[in-house]
């Protein structure tokens, strides 16, 4: 009998661009409690419906996701695994504005000030 289980590698939930791990390493190594990784999570907000939100991960739960991605371990949480899949987390260094940038093939609309989407 064949074996057709299809073992081909499935890409991460997420990834961290270069510029985006070594600022979340820089964050992570400045915690002033002993921390597992960057938490990432979904919420309900904003005026396209959806807000991402970062903080960092305290407990590693029985059903989140952690992807291990640049030497940053990533857990996410198990509710926000269905919007987040394929999504790539960049940091960028504006002269008015820094932070993460999420690009996520699954937005189907953000709102103008790009702190809320929708799928």
């Amino acid at each position: 009998m064949t074996d057709t289980t299809n073992t081909q590698e499935r890409p991460p939930i997420l990834a961290l661009t270069e510029a985006a791990a070594e600022h979340a390493k820089k964050i992570l190594a400045a915690a002033d409690e002993p921390v597992k990784g960057l938490w990432i999570g979904v919420g309900e907000g904003g005026c396209s419906g959806k807000t991402y939100k970062m903080d960092y991960a305290r407990e590693i739960g029985a059903a989140d996701q952690v992807v291990e991605d640049k030497g940053v371990t990533i857990v996410i949480d198990p509710m926000a695994m269905l919007y987040l899949f394929g999504t790539v987390i960049d940091y960028e260094d504006k002269p008015l504005e820094s932070g993460f940038v999420f690009r996520n093939p699954n937005e189907t609309a953000r709102c103008g000030c790009g702190e809320s989407f929708s799928v």
